[in-house]
């Protein structure tokens, strides 16, 4: 796991190790660095694999080839077997990285479709004259890129990308839009006007004398249900399930430094920590708690911990420690997002990094098992738009808006409020329109223009979509997968551990239990309203009772009372000018009054205000950029 930088092109030595630099707390045991002719690439380690052989950038022995990597192929092993029985001769002893060398040698572009791992890796192809870029199936690294007609450059991090010259630093409006319509910004796009995101289950190619990049997609999420359902399904596809994580979670055990655990005292963590256990005696877990209980889940964490017997430590957030906590988040995070349970989850990173340098993570079974919340609305979404005339959806919303407000986790009144602002629009921009900081309308006013809900929701809109998505579970998992998942959940975890320079794998996004779970009926993962359905059965005996049946609380924070309180508070003079603050401030005042829930809009004004990255290096983009 490591930190990339590179570029072709216009540029220098100097401007290679500045952006390397940038992302050297991705890569705390070394660095790297490799010039050729108009080629520059840049390498942060953080050794995980072969201590001693894998130092990057890597090149084949002939020099045909040059690579610098960020990630883990867990799969390895297997394909240097294969590809030392077809002739190739290899120069380290067990490096991952080896494997990307020869296997594109061997196989090209379908190399990807033989890994299982998560990468964002750069080769340079001698033969050829290229830069070949890939990023893993759900986007699990980040791999931000520019281009014009004089450079192309690459970075694990916006930060770093920006330390090359030709790299203009002005801001996106139309991200920052959808920054407040999702909570996330979607890829391809960026806080950076013309600087963009490789999508998940993409590859690139550059050819050195043009520079144009030329993208392709080599995967997708798509649904392919069996074509018969055993009449023991639950137990037999319940046993395939678990057989599957456990390979996911043996495989991801595999290092050469200690390896642990979060654990939260969710399904998911704890099944993750139980598996975990059968491979690694006195596994150590790790979980973050608060002084406000409604947000405090240590009972469980301690209660999974003590059921597994693993070596269980924790850390309680006290107000204090938050605020300095989101004060070092605004200056560190590299783009922007709503979602502000980055703060515990860079916190209990930090806690780990202390004891090991990997952790296994159970994220993604949410999205991948119809987890959330909103699942269980869909029954009531579909009769509410058929029986509520749209000329009252309206009255409907203003009706619960006087509901107090309570800031505590996932009330009552806040789920009540998002569900009726969700239905008050066309059933592919639901989930945007339920989950997103504003809507539609609010943005307008934020931004000082009329906003095409259309073009807000595109993104979405394509997710719902989606030709193999049969049914409203399976359109709204979409979104989740495509769009929530990569953007918001993956980027959330990847900012906060590798902050600390700690390695996290998440085992429910291994590709043969993907490849497995896509083809399960959505039936078996929301039924009557139990969220998880399958994996609530499959799990029954591995783990308690009492987490497998407490309710879904999730990993959030008390901001909403943070601004209510005046504890979080905004800079005198916020920028950037693309937003109206007069509008903030009187949104803040009523979120202060009591009269409104405004903390996720708050949240990501004021990471907007308070970040680093959102001060531009130069004012204006280079003048003869195309």
């Amino acid at each position: 796991m490591c930190g990339i930088a590179g570029f072709v092109g216009e540029g220098n030595r100097d401007d290679l190790v500045r952006m390397t630099t940038r992302v050297s707390h991705r890569g705390p045991d070394g660095e790297g660095f490799w010039t050729g002719d108009q080629v520059f690439f840049g390498h942060r380690r953080l050794s995980i694999v072969d201590l001693a052989g894998g130092t990057q950038p890597m090149r084949t022995a002939d020099d045909a080839l040059v690579i610098t990597f960020n990630g883990e192929i867990y799969n390895h092993a297997e394909l240097r077997k294969e590809l030392e029985q077809a002739g190739h001769q290899f120069q380290t002893d067990h490096s991952d990285t080896e494997v990307l060398l020869h296997g594109y040698r061997e196989w090209g572009s379908a190399l990807l479709d033989r890994l299982n791992g998560m990468w964002a890796f750069a080769i340079f192809d001698r033969a050829q004259n290229e830069l070949f870029l890939s990023r893993d199936r759900f986007g699990k690294k980040p791999l931000f890129y520019y281009s014009d007609k004089r450079c192309f450059a690459f970075a694990s991090e916006l930060s770093a990308l920006r330390q090359h010259p030709r790299v203009p630093a002005s801001l996106d409006p139309i991200a920052l839009q959808k920054l407040f319509a999702y909570g996330f910004i979607p890829a391809p796009l960026t806080m950076l006007a013309r600087v963009r995101k490789l999508p998940a289950g993409h590859w690139l190619r550059v050819p050195v004398s043009t520079l144009i990049p030329k993208i392709s997609k080599y995967w997708e999420f798509q649904f392919d249900p069996f074509a018969t359902v055993p009449k023991d399904a639950e137990e037999q596809w319940g046993t395939e399930l678990i057989r599957r994580l456990d390979e996911a979670v043996r495989i991801r055990l595999n290092a050469d430094v200690p390896v642990g655990a979060f654990l939260s005292g969710g399904i998911d963590s704890t099944l993750v920590a139980k598996l975990a256990s059968r491979h690694q005696k006195a596994i150590r877990s790790f979980s973050i708690g608060f002084t406000e209980k409604s947000f405090d889940e240590r009972e469980y964490a301690r209660m999974a911990a003590t059921s597994i017997g693993t070596n269980h430590r924790e850390e309680v957030l006290s107000i204090e420690r938050c605020l300095e906590l989101c004060a070092a988040t605004s200056r560190q995070l590299d783009e922007v997002m709503g979602d502000s349970s980055i703060l515990p989850t860079g916190l209990v990173a930090r806690l780990a990094r202390e004891e090991v340098k990997v952790v296994v993570t159970g994220d993604a079974s949410d999205e991948l098992f119809a987890g959330y919340d909103p699942f269980r609305a869909l029954r009531f979404a579909a009769p509410y738009q058929q029986l509520v005339p749209s000329v009252l959806h309206h009255t409907a919303r203003m009706a619960v808006e006087r509901i107090p407000v309570s800031h505590v986790n996932m009330s009552l009144d806040f789920k009540v409020k998002r569900t009726l602002r969700g239905l008050s629009y066309r059933r592919s921009h639901w989930m945007p329109a339920w989950m997103g900081p504003l809507d539609p309308g609010e943005i307008g006013q934020l931004f000082g223009q009329k906003i095409d809900p259309e073009e807000l929701y595109s993104e979405a809109t394509d997710a719902w979509n989606e030709p193999t998505a049969q049914n409203d579970v399976e359109r709204t998992m979409q979104f989740y997968i495509r769009l929530y998942l990569p953007d918001d959940i993956l980027v959330k975890v990847d900012r906060s551990s590798m902050a600390h320079g700690l390695e996290a794998r998440c085992p429910f996004l291994d590709i043969n239990v993907v490849d497995f779970v896509r083809r399960i009926p959505s039936s078996f993962k929301l039924r009557n309203g139990i969220t998880k359905y399958l994996l609530k059965k499959a799990v029954r005996g591995l783990i308690p009772d009492a987490i497998i049946d407490r309710p879904k609380k999730g990993f959030g924070v008390p901001i909403g009372r943070w601004f209510q309180s005046g504890d979080l508070r905004f800079a005198s003079n916020s920028s950037p000018d693309l937003l109206n603050w007069d509008w903030i401030k009187a949104r803040l005042s009523e979120h202060q009054a009591g009269k409104r829930d405004d903390r996720a809009m708050l949240w990501c004004a004021w990471l907007l205000a308070h970040g680093a990255q959102t001060r531009p290096v130069r004012e204006e983009p280079i003048a003869d950029s195309q």
